[in-house]
């Protein structure tokens, strides 16, 4: 494995690991809101630092401004990307949100995981082959990512997401919740550590680092989310993990060295 490959493999498992904490602020922010009222919540904030992330990037030269003139990058692509990533993340999310309330962070964490099963069979579609040694190691919004992330600007990709899932459970929030302050005031520190690491920071780290990586690799990587979930249950809710759990972790850990091992070519 090449440099770049392994640095954006890194990034991934830090972008796994910010997931994995954050499953922790979803189960306490899950006792004072509904699951779009959240999600509604962390994404609009999510949206803010995005934004101001990249406005603070222009400033310093960090974009890439010949690209295309303008502050935006391949605008209709991005258009794209952002619909239909965001509308696959606003249901990936929404779902997750429903369900972390009626179970443990470390189930919910596992149970979010089995998408390493199906990226490998989604690929194909995609004109990607994995190898034999990836099928036997092993979802729609990573396939999706993994299209249109080399075309267009990380964090514009992430913030266009955003935009789209905050749009979409805002309208969900008004349409079958009822959000007041006192909601928003419980779940303050939760929804600020979901919408500034979760989904500002972590996301955006999963757009940069999938570009050029092996969207199987990049399944495992981001997949050791539910081991991080399961830690930070267990040390910061003071939740157990069952023999069957610590099993899972340890193939998860294996899944992920395994797939960085060399294939052996045929001659």
């Amino acid at each position: 494995m090449d440099k770049k490959q392994l640095r954006n493999t890194l990034l991934l498992v830090c972008g796994a690991f910010i997931w994995g904490t954050a499953f922790v602020a979803q189960s306490v922010g899950s006792d004072y809101m509904g699951p779009y009222t959240f999600l509604a919540g962390r994404s609009w904030l999510a949206c803010a630092f995005l934004l101001g992330l990249m406005a603070v990037l222009r400033k310093m030269g960090r974009t890439n401004t010949a690209a295309e003139p303008g502050f935006w990058q391949n605008k209709k692509v991005l258009v794209k990307g952002g619909i239909f990533c965001g509308a696959a993340l606003f249901a990936a999310s929404a779902a997750q949100q429903m369900g972390i309330g009626t179970t443990s962070t470390a189930k919910a964490g596992f149970m979010t995981a089995l998408y390493v099963v199906l990226v490998p069979v989604t690929s194909i579609f995609f004109g990607s082959r994995p190898g034999v040694k990836l099928w036997s190691c092993v979802v729609v919004q990573i396939m999706l990512v993994n299209h249109f992330s080399p075309q267009l600007d990380g964090i514009q990709l992430s913030f266009m997401q955003f935009l789209v899932v905050a749009v979409l459970s805002t309208v969900f929030m008004f349409a079958f919740e009822t959000p007041t302050v006192e909601q928003f005031r419980g779940a303050a520190v939760s929804i600020a550590y979901c919408g500034i690491m979760s989904s500002g920071v972590a996301y955006t780290l999963q757009i940069v680092g999938q570009k050029e990586l092996d969207p199987t690799i990049a399944s495992l990587a981001m997949c050791l989310e539910s081991v991080f979930s399961a830690l930070a249950g267990w040390l910061i809710l003071g939740e157990t993990l069952s023999a069957t759990e610590l099993c899972g972790c340890v193939l998860m850990f294996g899944a992920i060295v395994a797939s960085q091992l060399p294939e052996k070519k045929r001659g």
